[in-house]
C-alpha cells in the first residue's frame, strides 16, 4: 500500500512541476506581449503630441506637460 502512495505523491509532484512550468511560461509571454503592446502605443502617442500638438521648438514631454496642466519648472 506505501508503495501505491510513494507512487502517487511522486506523480503528483511532477503535475504540479509542470503546471508551475507552464504558468510562468504564460506569465513571461502575456508580461512581453503587454509590455511591447505598452511602448507600441507610448510611440504612436508621442507621434501624435509631437505632430498635433506641440508648438515649434518644444519638446514632446513638454507638450504633454502643458497639455494635461502641470507647471513646467523652466517657467518658476
Amino acid at each position: 500500500m506505501s508503495k501505491i502512495v510513494e507512487t502517487n505523491e511522486k506523480i503528483a509532484e511532477k503535475v504540479v512541476e509542470g503546471y508551475k512550468k507552464i504558468e510562468n511560461g504564460v506569465v513571461t509571454g502575456y508580461k512581453k506581449i503587454e509590455n511591447g503592446v505598452v511602448e507600441g502605443f507610448e510611440k504612436v502617442s508621442d507621434k501624435c503630441v509631437e505632430v498635433l500638438f506641440a508648438k515649434d521648438g518644444e519638446s514632446v514631454e513638454d507638450a504633454k506637460k502643458r497639455l494635461s496642466g502641470e507647471k513646467n519648472d523652466q517657467n518658476k
